[in-house]
This record gives C-alpha cells, sequence and structure tokens, in this order.
C-alpha cells in the first residue's frame, strides 16, 4: 500500500538547485531515513513531502484515507497553551473523542456525554490521559501544566515529538527526532518506533539510530536521491561499491572528453552537418562531466597549543539551583590526553559543569586550579550567536586573517574554509542563508582555529552530517589534549572516551572506566534493587573492574606554594616557542628535500640534519614544559 510518492519534484532558492526531476515513494511498513550532507537539501524535501512548503515544480500524493504526523526541525507552538493543552491540541481518533467527553463534560450535555462515552469506549481512550503522560515523561517533560512559553528550544522539540507520537499516525515524519534528547529518551524512541510497526520517514545523522530502526536508506547528493533498501551497515557497504563505479565511469568520460575535445578544436568552424550528432554528443559529456564532482573532505589538521602535565584540578566542587544540588563535593584531576564522555538525563547539569569548570559559572563552594599552559576550546549547544548579516569569510577574518597547520604551513581564512568544506561561493555568501549544519561547521572551525589544549564539546554532533562526524571523531582520536564530551550520539561517545562522569542525581557523580555501552551494559547488569556496600554496588562491571566511587576523588597536591620564575627563566619560557616552530619549520622543509632525491652525500647530509632536529626539538619542547609548570 503506496502511502506518499513524489513525481519530478525541483526545488530551488536564487541560483542554487537543490534537487531537480526528483522521484520518490514510501509503501505501508517502510521505515526510511533520508541522510546526505548539510546543505544538500533534506530537510527542505522532508518539509515538502509532509506538505509544509511546495515544489518549484513536480507533484507530491498522499493516500486519501491515510493520516500524517510530522515533526519539523523548530516546531511551532502555541505559548498561550500548556503542554498537556499543547499535546490534546493535536489530530487522531482517540484525541477526539478525549476532546469530545471533555466538552461534554463542561456543558453537562447528557447526550452529548453519551455519545462521548461510547467513543471513548471504541477507540480505548480512557486511559488516554495517562499514556500521553508516559510519553512526555520518557522524553523528558514531567510537568505538563506548564505553560509553553516557558520551555527551553529542546523542550519544546520534545512537546513537538511527543505530541506526533501520540497521534499514532498511518506515516510518521521526523526531522532530527534525536536532537535535545538525553541517551535513555533516545533509547526509549527507538524502541517505540520498533514495536510500532508503523510507517516512517526521517531525516537523522545517530547512526546507531539509523542502524536499529530503518530498513531502507535515501541517500541526498547533488541533487539525486539513491535508495537502498537495508539498514545503514548495509547502505555503506552499497555506497562505496556505487561510489567506485562511479569513479571509474567518470575516468572513462573524462578520457572521452578530452578526445573529443581535441577533435572539436581541429574543426573548421564551418562544420558540416554531418557531424552534428557528434557536436550534440560532445556538448552532452562536457555537461556530464562538469557536473560530476569528487566530494570535499574536511581537513582538521590544525595546530595544538603545548599542554603542560598539569591540566585541571577539580576540588569538592558543589552547585545548587535552589533545592536542587547538581554537584555535591565533586573531585577529579584531569590528566595528559584524558577523553571523558559526560552522561546524565536532561536537567541533572551536565552543561552547568561544563560551565564552572570554564569559569563561566562560580561554584557555590570548591575550588578549580586550572594549570598555566592550557587554553580551553568550547563548542556549546546554546543558540548560535552568529552575525546573520555578515559574510562567512568575514566572521572567521575577525578571530584569524591567517592560521598553522600541524606541519607548519600557514593557511589563510579562505584557505582554512575551503578545508572545511565551504567553497569560494559558499564563503561570500551571508550567514543568514547556511543550514542549520552548515552554521554549526562554521561554530567548530571558530573553536578549532584558536588552537585550544583542552576540547570541551556540548553536544557537538548536532545538526552535522555523518561525513562530516566521521572526519571529526578521526581528528579527537589524534588530538593531542584533553576531550571532555556531551553528546547523545552513542557511536561517537564510543569510539572517542576512555571513561565517562555519570551524573546520577542529588549532586552525585560517577567515574566509570570504559565508554557509554560498557556503562549501560553494566548497568543493566545490575540487580534492579542493588544492595549498597559502604556507597558502592556489590557487583563488579563486565570488565571484572569495580566501577569507582559515587563520587569520584583526586588527590589534592599538599603543597600549594607555587615557585616563581626568575625574569631570564621567563625570557627563555617566551622565546622557546618561536625556537620549536622554526626548528619544525626547518625540519619539514629538510624532510621535502629528502622525499625530492639527490645525490648521495645531499641525502646523507640531509638525513643528520633531520636527526639532529628531533634531538633539539625534544630538548626545547622538555624544557618549555618544565617552565609551563611555573608561569
Amino acid at each position: 500500500m503506496n502511502y506518499l510518492s513524489a513525481e519530478n519534484l525541483t526545488k530551488s532558492y536564487g541560483d542554487r538547485v537543490l534537487f531537480k526531476n526528483l522521484t520518490f515513494g514510501i509503501n505501508r511498513g517502510d521505515k526510511v531515513a533520508i541522510v546526505g550532507a548539510n546543505g544538500s537539501g533534506k530537510t527542505t524535501l522532508l518539509s515538502i513531502l509532509a506538505g509544509a512548503i511546495p515544489p518549484d515544480a513536480g507533484i507530491v500524493s498522499h493516500r486519501k484515507d491515510s493520516t500524517i504526523g510530522y515533526l519539523d526541525q523548530q516546531p511551532d507552538l502555541n505559548n498561550a497553551l500548556t503542554v498537556m493543552e499543547v499535546v490534546l491540541a493535536g489530530e487522531s481518533a482517540q484525541l477526539d473523542a478525549v476532546r469530545a467527553y471533555e466538552l461534554a463534560l463542561t456543558h453537562d450535555d447528557h447526550a452529548a456525554l453519551e455519545r462521548a462515552m461510547a467513543d471513548m469506549e471504541k477507540h480505548e481512550a480512557w486511559d488516554y490521559e495517562a499514556q500521553i503522560r508516559q510519553i512526555l515523561g520518557e522524553l523528558g517533560i514531567h510537568d505538563v501544566e506548564q505553560p509553553v512559553s516557558s520551555l527551553s528550544g529542546g523542550q519544546r522539540k520534545r512537546v513537538a515529538l511527543a505530541r506526533v507520537l501520540i497521534q499514532s499516525p498511518d506515516l510518521l515524519i521526523l526531522d532530527e527526532p534525536t536532537n535535545h534528547l538525553d541517551l535513555e529518551a533516545i533509547e526509549y524512541l527507538e524502541n517505540f518506533l520498533n514495536i510500532n510497526n508503523g510507517t516512517l520517514l526521517m531525516v537523522s545523522h545517530d547512526r546507531y539510530f539509523l542502524d536499529r530502526v530503518c530498513n531502507q536508506i535515501a541517500e541526498l547528493d547533488n541533487g539525486q536521491l539513491y535508495t537502498y533498501k537495508g539498514n545503514y551497515a548495509y547502505f555503506l557497504e552499497k555506497k562505496d561499491e556505487r561510489e567506485a563505479a562511479a569513479a571509474s565511469e567518470l575516468t572513462k568520460d573524462r578520457n572521452t572528453f578530452r578526445r573529443e575535445l581535441e577533435w572539436m578544436r581541429r574543426q573548421p568552424k564551418a562544420r558540416s552537418t554531418k557531424a552534428q550528432y557528434r557536436i550534440d554528443a560532445f556538448e552532452e559529456l562536457k555537461e556530464k562531466t562538469s557536473g560530476r564532482r569528487n566530494d570535499g573532505e574536511l581537513d582538521l589538521n590544525l595546530r595544538t597549543t603545548r599542554l603542560g602535565s598539569k591540566i585541571l584540578e577539580v576540588e569538592n566542587l558543589s552547585k545548587r539551583f535552589g533545592d536542587k544540588i547538581l554537584l555535591d563535593h565533586f573531585n577529579y584531576t584531569f590528566k595528559r590526553f584524558d577523553r571523558v564522555g559526560l552522561i546524565g538525563k536532561n536537567g541533572m547539569g551536565k552543561t552547568t559543569l561544563l560551565n564552572l569548570l570554564t569559569n563561566q559559572l562560580r561554584p557555590d563552594s570548591g575550588k578549580i586550579t586550572t594549570g598555566g599552559t592550557v587554553k580551553f576550546g568550547y563548542y556549546t549547544q546554546s543558540e548560535l550567536n552568529l552575525p546573520e548579516n555578515q559574510r562567512v569569510i568575514d566572521v572567521v577574518q575577525e578571530v584569524a586573517e591567517v592560521m598553522k597547520l600541524e606541519n607548519g604551513d600557514t593557511v589563510t581564512a579562505s584557505q582554512l574554509l575551503s578545508r572545511f568544506l565551504f567553497d569560494r561561493h559558499k564563503q561570500y555568501d551571508y550567514v543568514s542563508k547556511l543550514s542549520g549544519g552548515e552554521k554549526r561547521r562554521l561554530q567548530l572551525l571558530l573553536v578549532l582555529v584558536q588552537n585550544p589544549n583542552f576540547l570541551i564539546l556540548d553536544e557537538p554532533t548536532n545538526d552535522l552530517d555523518i561525513t562530516t562526524l566521521n572526519v571529526l571523531e578521526d581528528f579527537l582520536l589524534n588530538f593531542s589534549g584533553c576531550v571532555l564530551i556531551v553528546t547523545h550520539d552513542r557511536y561517537f561517545m564510543d569510539r572517542l572516551v576512555e571513561h565517562v562522569f555519570v551524573l546520577e542525581g542529588e549532586g552525585k557523580v560517577r567515574d566509570f572506566p570504559g565508554n557509554y555501552t560498557d556503562y549501560r551494559e553494566w548497568r543493566d547488569a545490575q540487580p534492579k534493587k542493588s544492595t549498597l556496600q559502604n556507597g558502592k554496588p556489590a557487583s563488579a562491571n563486565p570488565k571484572n573492574q569495580s566501577p569507582s566511587p559515587v563520587v569520584s576523588s583526586a588527590t589534592v597536591p599538599a603543597s600549594t606554594t607555587k615557585k616563581k620564575l626568575s625574569f631570564k627563566e621567563i625570557r627563555e619560557y617566551e622565546t622557546l616557542e618561536k625556537e620549536i616552530d622554526s626548528l619544525e619549520q626547518r625540519k619539514t622543509e629538510v624532510m621535502g628535500l629528502l622525499n625530492a632525491g639527490g645525490h648521495h652525500e645531499q641525502l646523507m647530509t640531509w638525513a643528520r640534519e633531520i636527526e639532529q632536529l628531533d634531538q633539539t626539538i625534544a630538548e626545547k619542547s622538555d624544557r618549555w614544559l618544565e617552565l609551563a609548570e611555573y608561569m
């Protein structure tokens, strides 16, 4: 049974064509995810299919007797209503029955009340309010009487999601449904969609979610829609095969084009009509080869500021808002190359802890000591504070005109934007024209361009496409500093972190060795009513290690006396980094000479110089780190 079909859809914004003559259909029982790069038009396509915006050309048809539920990225909710009123304002037979019943009670209309009660029985709506409260609670909304006007952006998205789920439509259309959900809420939604054998069309970048929920993946790429029957893992395999075949075909087309171009150049201007078919074929081939493009690859090979051995010491940190305790005597000493995940339900204080560590919020008590070499790079989940009326390149140039890469090369703001997949045309677009994912990518660039050595990432995966996420993961795996991550993307966290801080409520923080999946397996293995011994669970974790105490602690150095550097040592510290940079640049130059080749004596000389440079760089780096401890 076909629920939705689209024929020859075309959509443009100005001179930018998102897709042209696109045809697509979805049948009963299909669970389809649309994936693709940021700015490729996924949200626009979803909005057209849901009937929220019209296409420039083409037709979208829905089955007449079917119902559709649509979750927009930015839901429009009535601020004058309460949460419960907004949810009850949805469309479904059960909701109609509940509203009719409430109306009959209000007007004391016995005839209407009898009809309403019969409808309530028919549609099994007597427990409907309890179901509404349960779904809202699972999604993190517990106060159903609070006004919508008091909700944050994330809470509004969750209320809108609950309203759509409660309607039980024949076709569910969801745009980034896992954004703003905590990990437990995502797993609840995963189970909900798997248990309810409905039909689903969504846009999502959550790879675990895609793999476990969908049975079909549709990739929007360069204005074309490629459909794959199977889950996300199957899609990756088949996409690789398609791209390999496309690359081979493109090579053949370009070789043919070069031969035809030579033929065209040799012909006199007054060509005979007998060769017109070949001229037409040449023009078609020219358009075909120029229309193809190799996907850009996000390049994050940026230099990192050196990090000393003293990083960040947290001693007896406490914070509360009113009667709600978020942190209660939390202790931890960060070490070099720490990779920590921060998990907990929404409202437990994850962002509060990040703001405390970066001195954007003052604790009620406790002490945070930051090492002299630490340079934070804080990627926040708050609303992007980007100037909408400014060009993209101007935004970057305000932070840095030029930037040094890890290999010592220098790049301009324009070159750096190109490495972040902003082509020349996009660089001179206004920020207001960027998609949500493109704005997030620009925000990431503005954080990394400052050469941080301690990255704090609060929901970095929101709105980023899967290609960008893969490259960001690779960058963070090779990042030579500390990383503290809050994310609802379980795959992202599992790949990157080595232990997690679990915010358990009432100010308690558990430091668990392992990634999110390790913690979840350990937690699920615990008895429902575990017996605590001295504040610790009696059972061990799946790796036969006992997790650390509920409140993690660290030994605070007994002496806080800080050595003062002499004037000479301060001058030495200031010049060392410049000297190290100069030596590394020379090493790069010599490596280039060595790779280019030369006669035997030159090769031997360059090899000895590289060996000497390595030794000198190591000595000066050790001395720089030693002095940095006392700056």
